[in-house]
């Protein structure tokens, strides 16, 4: 991880208690940072854990805020993932209608469409989790999570 994108973490000169063993933000042993054995599967965006904590803490979310995020970013997280999938399977079809002795038109165009329909349950999936999530923050919360996405801190 950059060390660009962990400047939010407690620093080693903020205060002592963050880099005690058993704190919430000691890395631990063998751990590369804070959270990265948690690391999204699928290439990152919202994943729920890290990105949660994040947004927690800059955001000052209280506790039932935090749970409504946690299932907001789940359910975009599960959206993402089979977004991965339909893409592996539209690669797939897109060999398969080049390796036959002629190209089959058919297979490429079901391949496309596959694709094209992905993305638009993705962004359907997006559009969604941003309605919720303005809806479960303060004024001020959405003006600082509009900040961090604005500035590239947080990718959607």
């Amino acid at each position: 991880m950059h060390s660009a994108h962990t400047s939010w973490r407690c620093a080693p000169h903020t205060h002592p208690s963050c880099h005690a063993p058993g704190s919430r933000q000691w890395p631990g042993p063998g751990a590369r940072s804070w959270g990265d054995e948690m690391e999204d599967e699928f290439g990152g965006g919202f994943g729920v854990r890290r990105p949660l904590r994040f947004l927690a803490h800059r955001l000052g979310l209280d506790e039932p805020q935090v749970a409504a995020l946690a299932r907001i970013l789940d359910e975009l997280k599960t959206e993402r993932a089979q977004a991965e999938v339909d893409r592996r399977r539209t690669l797939a079809t897109f060999a398969d209608a080049l390796s036959g002795e002629a190209f089959d038109a058919a297979k490429a165009t079901e391949a496309g469409e596959l694709r094209v329909k992905s993305a638009e349950r993705v962004r359907e999936a997006v559009l969604k989790a941003l309605r919720e999530i303005h809806g479960v923050l303060r004024p001020d919360q959405r003006l600082q999570l509009a900040y961090l996405i604005r500035t590239g801190t947080l990718a959607i």
